[in-house]
């Protein structure tokens, strides 16, 4: 099967508004400068290249570029809408001095999907996503303004992002998720401790951001170069120094199971989550055709029992060192 006929295997019986869910989606908030400068007309041709090789799924947030991102993919979507399915995040808010803070009160969520509606251009928010708890709001208050929403039409589907299992059972109670997204790679895999399970036990699909360990997985990171001005890499500590230089050498143990397979490490990395299940659902992020060509066609990489060992073997069992977000970040987790 291809990539581009195997991208949308899944069933579109659990999917908002019948369009299939991918295996992959594709990750956006690069296409703001996240990681550095971006060409805004390769990032809008990636969309629509994406589209035509059957990516369903796009994934943004009203905080990546304080709603542009967003923005540009209702002018480039927009025309396409029936195609794809849009995912958004809120529940984050910056404070004076640009910092993020969580926001879940149930007006600021209603106030802030109504902006997102307007930017995305379309009526409907096929998954939108709390994407931090707010310690100050009962996620049952948070969870039950998204659950109005779904009610009005505006919501399709709500998911929560970097969610305990104990909060994620608590916000069930109140109102079905359908999706949870947290980082899962070959090095980041804390959620199949807890939150993996909890979230198959209640039917619903783990997105998977980060799989490709924020670009350090393709291989193309070296220790000593400098990031891009604004890249979010330069503030996390397994980014960075001697964490950087640690991480680099399960990078190259990748990097050479790939070369065994005729394969690049992104792929592998790629096809080794996509072989935890169906119900994990990756979205690396591209602003980049070659990028994108590249993960859809791990899609056609299939691992065996003896390359999955091999892949794991690669990758010490507590996966990469250091943290993966700086102290405001990390206190920012739902842990």
């Amino acid at each position: 099967m291809s990539a581009a006929s195997a991208v949308n295997a899944a069933s579109a019986a659990s999917a908002p508004g019948g369009v299939p869910l991918p295996r992959l989606g594709l990750g956006c908030m690069s296409m703001v400068g996240s990681y550095g400068a971006v060409d805004g007309r390769e990032a809008a041709a990636t969309l629509l290249a994406a589209l035509d090789a059957g990516v369903t799924l796009f994934d943004t947030g009203d905080f990546y570029g304080d709603g542009a991102n967003e923005e540009l993919l209702g002018r480039v979507l927009a025309p396409h809408r029936e195609r794809a399915l849009l995912a958004t995040k809120t529940g984050l808010r910056r404070d004076p001095g640009g910092r993020l803070l969580p926001a879940g009160a149930p007006d600021e969520l209603r106030r802030a999907c109504e902006a997102s509606l307007r930017r995305l251009r379309t009526d409907r928010i096929d998954l939108y996503y709390l994407a931090r708890i707010d310690p100050v709001v009962p996620v049952e208050e948070s969870v039950g303004a998204l659950g109005a929403l779904v009610a009005e039409g505006k919501v399709r589907r709500i998911g929560l992002s970097e969610v305990s299992a104990a909060t994620l059972r608590r916000a069930h109670a109140v109102h079905p998720v359908g999706a949870v997204q947290s980082e899962y790679s070959l090095w980041e895999r804390g959620v199949e401790r807890e939150v993996l399970p909890v979230v198959r036990e209640l039917g619903a699909v783990l997105v998977a951001y980060g799989p490709l360990g924020r670009g350090l997985l393709t291989g193309t990171v070296r220790a000593g170069v400098p990031y891009a001005p604004g890249d979010f890499r330069a503030t996390a500590p397994r980014y960075r120094g001697a964490d950087l230089v640690a991480n680099l050498a399960v990078v190259e143990a990748v990097a050479r199971v790939a070369a065994d397979l005729g394969a690049t490490p992104a792929q592998v990395a790629l096809a080794w989550l996509l072989a935890r299940g169906d119900d994990v659902l990756p979205i690396p992020g591209s602003s980049r055709r070659t990028h994108l060509r590249d993960n859809l066609a791990a899609l056609d990489l299939r691992l065996g029992a003896a390359e999955l060992a091999a892949v794991d073997a690669a990758v010490p069992l507590g996966g990469a060192r250091g943290a993966r977000y700086g102290e405001h970040g990390a206190a920012l987790l739902d842990e």
